[in-house]
């Protein structure tokens, strides 16, 4: 007998570093508090999937429709120079794709982000501000358009 498949459930250390956004046909759409970025992560809610090739194809298309979507959205509300895109999962194993909008001159430029700044944690008002900015993206990604 085959056991019975386990809820989606997200990762303590996402719900603890993240703030939910919303939800798209496929993933859960969370902001990284850390306002030293704009860092959006898209968590498919799928459980027991790493890595991307475990999705099914349908679900790897859907993941790469809302990354693209959300990537093209971010870019056009932050103006960054360079959109950064992964899938690490060292430190959280469950599949996470991070969205992080670079600056020329940033400064982790042009290096990697993580472990060259303290985390800052938004304000509430700068994730009040941050969140409304990003309002229009998050409606679209979840309308599925």
């Amino acid at each position: 007998m085959k056991a019975p498949e386990q809820p989606f459930a997200l990762h303590e250390r996402l719900e603890a570093d993240t703030v939910s956004l919303g939800q798209s046909a496929l993933c859960e759409i969370r902001l990284m508090n850390d306002s030293n970025w704009p860092w959006v992560l898209l968590v498919p809610r799928v459980t027991g999937i790493r890595e991307i090739y475990q999705l099914s194809r349908e679900q790897q298309q859907q993941l790469l429709a809302e990354s693209s979507l959300l990537g093209e959205g971010m870019m056009a509300l932050f103006g960054g120079d360079k959109l950064n895109v992964a899938a690490l999962g060292n430190m959280v194993p469950q599949l996470h794709l991070h969205h992080i909008v670079r600056f020329e001159g940033d400064p982790a430029w042009p290096g990697p982000v993580w472990g060259r700044l303290p985390a800052q944690a938004y304000s509430t008002d700068e994730l009040a501000a941050v969140t409304a900015r990003l309002e229009p993206v998050i409606r679209e990604l979840e309308s599925g358009n």
